[in-house]
C-alpha cells in the first residue's frame, strides 16, 4: 500500500513513516519544511512528493500537522482528493478537526485518529490509540484500522471525538498543567541538584515526569492548553482541590487529612482493581531510570 504522510518532516511523522516503512508500505512524505523533509528522506529512504503528486499517488493519507495549521492543510489537499481516499489525521484534538476534515473533504473517508505517545516509542505495543469514526462509514474503516494496529498489540479505544476532548481535558490537559506548575514551583525554590541527590522514590517519579513535560517543545504544549476544550474547567477544579488541601494542611487538621484521603484511597481501589500494584509499579519505573 502506498501512503502519503503530510507533516512527514515533523517528529509524529517521521516516526510513522519509519513504522508503516518497516511494515512494508511504501512511504511518500510532504513536508513545507525542505531541510528536515530533506534529512527523512536521507534517513529513512522515503519517497518526497508535492502535495499534488501524493495525493495523485496514494491510497491512504496521514495528516501529520501541527493543529495551528490542520485547516490550511486540509484545504490545500482538497482539490486533489479522489472518492472515497482514506484520510486520516493524528492531532491531539479531535472535534474541530474531524469537523474540518467533514467541510473539506467530503469525497473521502476520514478517521480522526489520535496515538495517545510521543516519537520515543520504540513500536506500537502496549501504546494507546484513540479512533474517532462519526459515521457507518467511518466505523468500517475505524474497525480496519483497530485490526491492523491490534496485530501490533497496541491498545485502541472507539469514541466520539466530543468525548475524546473531554477526555484529554484530563489526560493531557490536567497532566501537563500539573507538570508545569510543579516544575515552576521548583525553579522557584531552586536547589535542584540538591533535592535529587537525597530524593525519595516518589520525589524522582515526579520530577521525571516533570521534566520529560518542560523539555519538550513549548509550543506544542501551549497549543493544547489554549486549544483543548474543557480543559479551562478541569484546570479550574484542580485548583480548588489544591485549595482545599492547603487549608487542611494550613490548619492541621489531621484528622480532616486521614478522612479525605482514606475516602480517596476507596474511590480509587474501586474504579482500578490493579490499584494495589501502584506502589510496586512506582519502583518499577525507577529501575527503569
Amino acid at each position: 500500500m502506498k501512503i502519503a504522510i503530510i507533516g512527514g518532516a515533523g517528529k509524529m511523522g517521521r516516526w510513522l513513516a519509519g513504522f508503516l516503512q518497516k511494515e512494508g508500505h511504501e512511504i511518500i512524505v510532504c513536508d513545507k519544511d525542505k531541510t528536515r523533509l530533506t534529512a527523512v528522506q536521507d534517513n529513512l529512504g522515503v519517497s518526497v512528493a508535492s502535495i499534488s503528486q501524493a495525493m495523485k499517488e496514494s491510497d491512504v493519507i496521514v495528516l501529520a500537522v501541527n493543529i495551528d495549521f490542520f485547516e490550511e492543510a486540509v484545504k490545500e489537499i482538497s482539490p486533489f482528493v479522489r472518492p472515497g481516499q482514506v484520510i486520516l489525521d493524528i492531532t491531539s484534538i479531535k472535534e474541530q478537526p474531524v469537523d474540518l476534515m467533514h467541510k473539506y473533504l467530503e469525497k473521502a473517508t476520514v478517521l480522526g485518529t489520535h496515538p495517545l505517545f510521543g516519537p520515543g516509542a520504540k513500536d506500537a505495543a502496549n501504546q494507546n490509540f484513540v479512533l474517532t469514526p462519526t459515521s457507518d462509514a467511518e466505523i468500517m474503516l475505524a474497525q480496519k484500522v483497530r485490526n491492523y494496529l491490534q496485530k501490533h498489540n497496541a491498545v485502541v479505544t472507539l469514541m466520539t471525538p466530543r468525548k475524546h476532548d473531554e477526555m484529554m481535558a484530563v489526560v493531557l490537559g490536567l497532566a501537563h498543567f500539573i507538570s508545569i506548575v510543579t516544575a515552576d514551583t521548583l525553579a522557584e525554590i531552586g536547589k535542584q541538584s540538591q533535592f535529587k541527590s537525597i530524593g525519595g522514590s516518589t520525589f524522582r517519579v515526579l520530577t521525571t515526569l516533570v521534566e520529560s513535560v518542560v523539555s519538550e517543545d513549548p509550543e506544542l504544549y501551549a497549543t493544547l492548553q489554549m486549544k483543548l476544550p474543557y480543559v479551562s474547567e478541569v484546570e479550574e477544579l484542580f485548583q480548588m482541590q489544591a485549595a482545599k488541601w492547603a487549608a487542611i494542611v494550613k490548619n492541621k487538621d489531621k484528622q480532616t487529612f486521614v478522612k479525605q484521603m482514606t475516602a480517596l484511597k476507596y474511590k480509587f481501589a474501586t474504579d482500578n482493581t490493579n490499584f494495589g500494584q501502584a506502589y510496586e509499579n512506582m519502583y518499577k519505573i525507577i529501575e527503569w531510570l
